[in-house]
């Protein structure tokens, strides 16, 4: 994978990483925690007991401990599985919108995935989670999802992405720890240590700024086009057409920016089941992959 400048983007992508879904450390300081529990003792099992669930799979790190970049598997390509991830990207600086009425969550969507049964990862803004700490808490004590880390702020990590303004390199990984504290605050358990670069840009500055985070950066495959889309039929069509198995595709949550996803979302599902395909969660999706780094 080239390390250069990435600004992996799309035109349907655009609004939406102005906008988004629902829902400063020296970088030589000390490693942020993540929630790994590959990292935490793991207590001796009682008799009977039920094993203790397996962490949450991670890449290693790249060249001079580049954060790792993923975005779709690679091995086992002819099995049938997909992951839909949806962002949360409320920007740090939006709370008076929030004041004003405008919904940056989506409960009809979440409700939707859980009554059709689909597993699924949210990428979640710090941010959105002090706004929806409810939400957050029901989500991420929800076996059927994982909550991974989308920024704090919803800030650039490179420059430029879409008119966001930047965080500095040495505020990287405190920004991402920052977000991590408030899934934690909220109540969240199901907490995974990914982490998603707002707009999909990074470069090497940021790739090395955040290796004191220990996250696995995810991108994906599939652009859903569902940022200000108000055709549900149009963002399905989207989706349907780039699936292929181990993709990884990137959707929104938030009533105000992404409208139609939650009824994409209807046709999606049943869609794919009947061509074969299983929906995961990004850590089962990335289990089976190498260790080594994009």
């Amino acid at each position: 994978m080239t390390i250069s400048v990435r600004k992996v983007a799309a035109l349907g992508l655009l609004g939406a990483v102005l906008v988004g879904c629902g829902g400063g450390a020296d970088t030589a300081s000390p490693p942020v925690d993540p929630p790994s529990p590959a990292r935490t003792a793991k207590p001796t099992a009682a008799p009977g007991a039920k094993p203790a669930p397996a962490a949450p799979p991670t890449m290693a790190a790249g060249p001079q401990g580049r954060t790792p970049v993923y975005e779709r598997r690679t091995g086992r390509s002819a099995e049938k599985v997909v992951a839909l991830t949806f962002d949360a990207d409320m920007t740090a600086d939006q709370g008076p919108r929030a004041a004003r009425g405008e919904r940056f969550d989506n409960p009809a969507l979440i409700a939707t995935l859980r009554r059709l049964k689909v597993d699924a990862t949210i990428f979640m803004t710090g941010r959105w989670a002090e706004e929806y700490p409810d939400q957050v808490r029901s989500i991420g004590r929800d076996p059927r999802f994982e909550i991974a880390n989308h920024s704090y702020s919803h800030y650039a990590f490179a420059e430029p992405c879409y008119g966001l303004p930047a965080v500095a390199a040495p505020d990287m990984a405190s920004d991402v720890k920052r977000a991590f504290d408030s899934f934690r605050d909220a109540g969240a358990v199901n907490v995974v240590p990914y982490f998603r670069f707002p707009g999909g840009c990074y470069d090497d500055t940021a790739l090395h700024a955040l290796a004191p985070a220990r996250v696995t950066a995810v991108q994906w495959d599939v652009v859903g086009g569902d940022a200000f889309a108000k055709d549900p039929d149009a963002v399905a069509e989207q989706v349907l057409s780039g699936v292929r198995p181990g993709s990884l595709v990137v959707l929104h949550c938030t009533r105000s920016a992404a409208p139609a996803t939650e009824r994409a979302i209807r046709r999606v599902v049943p869609e794919l089941r009947a061509r074969g395909y299983r929906f995961v969660k990004v850590s089962e999706l990335m289990r089976a992959e190498p260790v080594t780094a994009g």
